[in-house]
């Protein structure tokens, strides 16, 4: 795997949160379990300038799987760790015009 100028300049707990999060993304029922606590615990380790990094990169997740129709994404983040569903819904207020207008559609249409 190439590692990108960009990602060097990201701190060592903050990749290690999002690669620890990514698998409980991608994962069925089966292991849900247990790659929540796994990233629940990578979460709980991350600064305040990590942690609104990574809600930012999972709202623009987000906004691509709004894009897609699917929604459920959303509630599996806020079962995983309240304070970052939070912190995700603020960082959709401050995504680019073309983001808010997925969010606000979705919104419209609910």
């Amino acid at each position: 795997m190439q590692t990108t100028l960009a990602e060097l300049a990201l701190s060592p707990v903050y990749r290690h949160a999002q690669r620890t999060l990514a698998p409980w993304l991608e994962s069925g029922h089966g292991a849900v379990r247990q790659l929540a606590f796994r990233a629940r615990a990578a979460i709980g380790q991350l600064d305040a300038a990590d942690r609104h990094r990574l809600a930012r990169w999972l709202a623009w997740l987000l906004v691509a799987e709004q894009s897609r129709g699917r929604a459920a994404l959303e509630a599996r983040l806020r079962q995983l760790e309240g304070a970052l569903h939070r912190s995700i819904q603020e960082a959709l207020k401050r995504l680019p015009t073309a983001a808010e207008a997925l969010t606000a559609s979705r919104r419209l249409s609910a």
